[in-house]
């Protein structure tokens, strides 16, 4: 099972009708009783980091969510989903993310924000989820705030500062943009994550 976790706010009807679109078995939950039988997991995400954040924890997310990922179970953020990976963001520097990787997600501070609508990719490295994808694929973006680049980082994307559009590491894999709102190539993206091993 696909488990697609509902905090009460996030772009989930868009991510439930792409995972329809590929033929992918999912639910979406609403608490953490049923996170502990995902073999797969997405966090879908729009807003505020810091509202995020306090309904993963209201809800009682966080703990069975990181128990998954150190488990080495298949997880994909998306948009908000990728940042709460960070420590911590400048939209609420008090509110604690994820921490599973080290850093702050900045504000753009270089162009006018937010940044609406399509921007190209530029991988820096091998990535699953660009498998058959054309080279510098154009997808839909819309943020306020962005994660630099680090180890992790496979793709990049520009807007007056090259910043991680994907993150991979073994079984974690975050994208700034929405897949499920950037047409073949966000399809092809969340059929890559739906079918690797």
């Amino acid at each position: 099972m696909i488990a697609i976790i509902d905090y009460g706010a996030g772009n989930l009807r868009s991510v439930c009708n792409a995972l329809d679109e590929v033929g992918a078995a999912y639910r979406v939950l609403a608490g953490p009783a049923l996170v502990s039988e995902a073999n797969k997991i997405i966090l879908p995400g729009v807003g505020h980091f810091g509202q995020m954040m306090r309904a993963l924890d209201r809800r009682g997310f966080r703990s069975p969510l990181m128990d998954r990922i150190r488990a080495g179970v298949p997880f994909l953020g998306i948009c908000l989903g990728l940042q709460a990976l960070f420590e911590s963001s400048e939209e609420a520097p008090d509110e604690r993310g994820l921490g599973v990787f080290p850093g702050r997600v900045r504000r753009f501070r270089e162009r006018r924000v937010p940044q609406m609508g399509w921007n190209s990719l530029e991988a820096v490295r091998a990535s699953r989820l660009l498998e058959g994808l054309p080279p510098r694929p154009y997808v839909y973006f819309a943020n306020s705030f962005y994660a630099g680049e680090c180890e992790a980082t496979s793709a990049v994307a520009n807007y007056g500062v090259r910043y991680t559009a994907i993150l991979e590491r073994e079984n974690i894999a975050a994208v700034q943009f929405h897949p499920e709102k950037s047409g073949p190539c966000g399809l092809r993206l969340i059929r890559n994550f739906v079918h690797a091993g």
